[in-house]
């Protein structure tokens, strides 16, 4: 992870996971399955947003559906403060 992928989780940006169902060029019947991941920031989904609007205008297979996961990286939950040492030899 580079500074600048910690500086966008500190920005509300968190984990992605995107699963693309889509036809098949040759064989529309068919479905095909895509996992992408990329640091996104909900609700909106830029990130993602960019990336379908990409697909539909360069990639021939036809989305059929779009299911996705999201996780903030970094948060109030993910910082803790610990009462207790463990000696080291």
């Amino acid at each position: 992870m580079t500074a600048s992928d910690f500086s966008r989780q500190l920005e509300g940006y968190g984990l992605l996971t995107a699963r693309i169902l889509y036809h098949l060029p040759d064989h529309p019947a068919l479905l095909q399955s895509f996992t992408w991941q990329t640091l996104d920031k909900a609700p909106t989904f830029p990130e993602l947003r960019r990336f379908l609007d990409f697909w539909q205008r360069d990639i021939e297979g036809r989305l059929h559906s779009v299911k996705i996961a999201h996780r903030d990286l970094v948060g109030p939950a993910d910082w803790r403060i610990l009462d207790c040492a463990y000696p080291i030899h």
